[in-house]
């Protein structure tokens, strides 16, 4: 990614909204931030997201992407680990664009795409298993963005809990409503 690109996150889960504020850090002239949930909607735009869509099964976030847009994001996230959802990703993505997905769907989900388009539409769909991060490199790089106020992962926090809250934690998780929980002992 690099600055002045238009980026797209699918899922505003903790990982999906880091997604939003890294490509804000890294310079995206557009954020598009696409969920379920509306408040997660708000939330991404508190944190550096231009536009958001609501997203669902009938596929209407791909033509906000693309209205929002002109035609596709440069790079367009997909956090949510739904073969579904990663399909609409990719078809979010312009000519020439690259979709990542970072969400984990279930080994039996299969995901369907023209598979000319990527020939014709030199496009690239990438996998990133946790971020592609290298520890050593990279957390001293995140901890001093966030020490500039650049990089506020605190506000990813929604929720703290006892241990024996910890069903209610999981209900939250499972409604969507969570983005990070912390058990407090």
């Amino acid at each position: 990614m690099q600055a002045g690109d238009r980026v797209a996150v699918y899922g505003l889960g903790g990982i999906g909204l880091a997604a939003v504020l890294g490509a804000r850090v890294a310079g995206a002239a557009q954020i598009v931030a696409v969920d379920v949930v509306p408040e997660k909607l708000e939330l991404a735009k508190a944190l550096g997201a231009t536009d958001v869509a609501l997203g669902g099964p009938d596929g209407d976030s791909v033509v906000a992407v693309h209205e929002a847009t002109g035609g596709g994001a440069d790079h367009v996230i997909e956090t949510v680990g739904n073969a579904r959802v990663l399909a609409d990703a990719y078809r979010a993505t312009r000519r020439g664009g690259t979709t990542v997905t970072v969400g984990l769907p279930h080994p039996e989900q299969m995901l369907q795409i023209p598979a000319v388009s990527l020939v014709a539409e030199e496009r690239t769909l990438k996998g990133s298993y946790l971020g592609s991060c290298v520890p050593a490199r990279d957390i001293p790089i995140f901890v001093d963005l966030h020490l500039r106020d650049l990089l506020p992962v605190d506000r990813l926090l929604t929720h703290r809990l006892a241990l024996d809250e910890i069903n209610e934690g999981f209900d939250r998780l499972a409604s969507g409503e969570a983005v990070r929980q912390a058990i407090i002992f």
